[in-house]
């Protein structure tokens, strides 16, 4: 039996999106599913936030980031792939760059989500217009 090769696993989440996240040994391509993580978020602004923990390490050349993200937008789903790249890195050195990641907020989770309805309103704190008479 072949040995499969070694890698790293993280997930982030935020909001509704959810990213899992496995860091090979390569030369700094990302790959969303199928597809290149460029081709994917197709927005310079996401690819820059998903670039982020690698580049502030400075080891964005030395692995192949697989993602794989479902739920929430491409701005969610971005943000949760920025933390799950961070959780890796930080699992894979010890915690030698935790110092790093946490100052810049790299390893906190995002906690706010989407309101619930309530009922009798239009959205979740909306009401229609009071009319006094």
């Amino acid at each position: 039996m072949a040995e499969l090769p070694h890698y790293h696993y993280a997930r982030g989440r935020r909001k509704e999106a959810i990213a899992t996240v496995r860091l090979y040994p390569g030369k700094g391509e990302i790959v969303v599913g199928e597809e290149t993580a460029a081709n994917y978020f197709n927005n310079d602004a996401l690819m820059t936030v998903v670039e982020q923990p690698t580049k502030l390490v400075g080891q964005e050349l030395k692995f192949r980031i697989s993602l794989h993200v479902k739920g929430g937008g491409k701005r969610g789903q971005a943000e949760a792939a920025r933390l799950a790249i961070s959780r890796a890195l930080n699992v894979m050195s010890n915690d030698e760059l935790r110092p790093t990641l946490k100052k810049a907020g790299f390893l906190t989770r995002d906690p706010r989500e989407k309101e619930r309805m309530k009922p009798g309103l239009k959205k979740a704190r909306k009401a229609s217009q009071f009319s006094k008479r």
